[in-house]
């Protein structure tokens, strides 16, 4: 039996979105089933309409499927992944995570493989206080953090965040970029198979 990984993520310009892009491509490779979600836009229509990347991004993706309750409940593991504002996720991953005490009250969230992701705006933007804060949530859920620490050579050659993949927007995707995600996409199915037994 595969594992069901739910890949959430929230995206501005669409730095996560292509990042969680290829996540689920590796773990998909890995044998996961995959949904890539989308944590529900908060901001006003007209805010989104009135900056043209963001606007550009929110058409492209229009077709993504929004993430519920019901995605948390069916998954096995997690892959969380949001851009940083001022040190800690962005807000709209943060109100659907505040959406989920039913779930967690019932323990649906426990016992399960989570990791994340995260990006700035430049090199030391708040991306390791970002991931530390939202693992603080998953260890409220009860949820088994399975951060990539240095267990592989692209954690490093990708800047060396051992918490999980952190992207600098507007920097390529190069080949260390793509291997330390999938890195930690890979890792984090095998942990979640483990966990499953």
């Amino acid at each position: 039996m595969s594992v069901r990984l739910a890949i959430v993520y929230y995206s501005t310009y669409g730095t996560n979105h292509r990042m969680v892009e290829i996540a689920a491509e590796a773990a998909r490779a890995a044998g996961a089933e995959v949904r890539m979600l989308k944590a529900p836009e908060t901001a006003p229509a007209n805010v989104v309409a009135g900056v043209d990347p963001w606007k550009a991004h929110a058409e492209a993706t229009a077709a993504v499927p929004t993430v519920t309750a019901a995605d948390m409940e069916w998954a096995d593991a997690y892959l969380i992944s949001a851009p940083t504002r001022f040190g800690v996720m962005a807000s709209q991953m943060r109100a659907f995570i505040d959406t989920l005490g039913g779930t967690w009250a019932k323990g649906a969230l426990a016992n399960k493989a989570i990791s994340a992701m995260t990006s700035a705006q430049n090199l030391h933007g708040g991306q390791e206080t970002t991931l530390l804060s939202f693992y603080a949530t998953a260890i409220h859920w009860g949820a088994i953090v399975v951060a990539p620490g240095f267990t592989d050579p692209s954690i490093f050659k990708a800047r060396g965040n051992p918490y999980g993949y952190s992207h600098t927007q507007g920097m390529e995707f190069g080949e260390d970029e793509k291997a330390a995600i999938g890195h930690q996409a890979r890792r984090l199915v095998e942990i979640a198979a483990r966990l499953k037994g």
